[in-house]
């Protein structure tokens, strides 16, 4: 089968490794912005090859599609789904698993996304409001209370900003960081043209999972939970990322996460799919997922939402794998997945951590240009993969870091305790050759780290039940505004 493979990171060497190890036998290329090393390898370990090419431009992709007559076309990032190649290829007569361009504005726009949630009562709902002015957003802001500000497009996982306001003595030190928050994410948007610029939605706390699925539109296939470290550093602190790394098992839930919950998040997903189907009028055609909170407010919470597979999420289920994950996408891409199931190693549990250089995310200029060095025979001799991601080959075959996340490791094993010894050994074998730092999260699928999400989850738990008792799940705060008195929540409905 011959199968063309859109993206450059490491989220596309995880699919990369998740094709070729079908059943069938596969032809692989793979269009790439850059040429990673990876990649390439795994291309042309089947007979094809790495292309460098513009991934978002609809009319190159579609040239070399036209060329090569891929049998399955596989899409992996976002960016080339809001410029519409996934749309180009399909116009084409190609099979294509990948969100169209209607459907990826869910993730593309997060008040397209709330609004959806919103206008059909789906549960797991935020409070929030956009702004298209930098004044009124300052304006707003200012008697909000507990909020995150956010860009209102994707922004790679980044821009987030979180401010908690609840000590009086702090308000006018909290006041400045709302207001620099704000001018910060409006600026970003602003630079991009885009109508709505900032984002103010209610905060709330408790323990982050992602709910991924395949779907042809009619039939949703659950991939197992998976739980994102977004934070550059331990302890959860630091720049928000595109992700430092995370965890999978065991079976298809975690630790933290119980069946009943799985089971309602899986519920809202369906639900936010059959209503953005609706809502478009187009079919929803490859990867989804729900960037889940279990919170006090709703038991399972909608945070954001991805129009494809999470990086790194996905490359936790490089070594649990045991279905052909090929043909799951090609049924899915045709529109025949009905019946189809995820067959996963249910006895192990996998670790995936990512190491990056020093600047990422604040400065990619500093980050980039430094040669690094991996021993791939020793993490392989460990039992572990080794995906490429932010780098390059340069001339005379060094690699060298692009500025983000450089190499994700993903290790399984069948605790959380061998895998964790795993992920750590293995980063001891990738270094810089020029003396740039490297930094990991070791904190990652650390026992002690993990047993303090169980705490957070039982503490979040006993809240939601309480409330689910009363029936009063979902219902928010209210607050103290000038001249209005006691309100419910500023963050209203868009219904309003």
């Amino acid at each position: 089968m011959r199968v063309l493979l859109v993206g450059s990171g490491g989220r596309e060497h995880a699919l990369a490794k998740l094709i070729v190890s079908s059943r069938n036998t596969v032809e692989l290329y793979v269009l790439a912005d850059y040429a990673n090393p990876g990649l390439r390898r795994e291309a042309e370990a089947t007979g094809g090859r790495l292309l460098a090419v513009n991934t978002s431009d609809p009319p190159a992709v579609v040239k070399v599609a036209e060329a090569l007559s891929p049998d399955i076309t596989v899409v992996g990032p976002e960016e080339p789904q809001f410029h519409g190649v996934t749309d180009a290829l399909r116009e084409r007569g190609f099979a294509v698993f990948g969100a169209s361009r209607a459907c990826s504005e869910v993730e593309r726009s997060k008040v397209f996304g709330r609004y959806l949630m919103w206008k059909h009562g789906i549960p797991g709902r935020l409070h929030f409001t956009s702004f298209r002015s930098l004044e009124e957003a300052e304006e707003f802001v200012r008697y909000a209370g507990d909020v995150v500000v956010k860009p209102a497009r994707q922004f790679g996982g980044k821009g987030v900003r979180v401010v908690r306001d609840t000590k009086a003595f702090l308000s006018e030190a909290k006041q400045r960081v709302k207001s620099s928050s704000v001018l910060r994410t409006f600026e970003e948007l602003d630079a991009l043209g885009e109508e709505y610029k900032v984002l103010v939605e209610q905060r709330v706390e408790g323990v982050e999972y992602t709910a991924q699925v395949v779907t042809d539109g009619s039939y949703v296939l659950p991939l197992p939970l998976v739980q994102d470290y977004p934070h550059a550093f331990e302890l959860d602190v630091g720049y928000e990322t595109g992700g430092m790394g995370s965890i999978s098992g065991p079976g298809h839930l975690l630790p933290f996460v119980n069946e009943e919950e799985y089971e309602t998040t899986e519920r809202i997903v369906k639900q936010v799919l059959e209503k953005l189907q609706e809502e478009t009028g187009d079919r929803y055609t490859g990867a989804f997922a729900g960037q889940m909170m279990l919170t006090g407010l709703w038991g399972p919470t909608v945070i954001e939402f991805y129009s494809r597979f999470g990086d790194p999420e996905l490359s936790c289920l490089v070594p649990r794998l045991e279905s052909d994950f090929l043909e799951l996408l090609d049924r899915a891409a045709r529109g025949a997945l009905a019946g189809a199931k995820l067959e996963v190693s249910e006895s192990t549990v996998s670790i995936v951590k990512a190491i990056a250089p020093v600047g990422y995310p604040a400065s990619k200029s500093e980050a980039s240009g430094h040669p690094v060095i991996v021993d791939e025979v020793r993490i392989r001799e460990l039992g572990c993969h080794l995906l490429y991601a932010s780098v390059e080959e340069g001339v005379g075959g060094g690699i060298y870091t692009k500025g983000s996340r450089a190499f994700e490791v993903v290790c399984a094993a069948e605790d959380y305790e061998r895998a964790y010894r795993l992920t750590e050994a293995a980063m001891g074998y990738i270094s810089s050759l020029d003396g740039w730092p490297l930094y990991h999260r070791s904190d990652i699928g650390s026992g002690w780290l993990i047993e303090a999400r169980r705490r957070e989850a039982e503490r979040v738990r006993a809240v939601y039940r309480s409330k689910q008792l009363r029936g009063t799940l979902g219902e928010s705060f209210t607050v103290w505004m000038p001249g209005k008195g006691i309100v419910a929540s500023p963050l209203l409905s868009p219904l309003r």
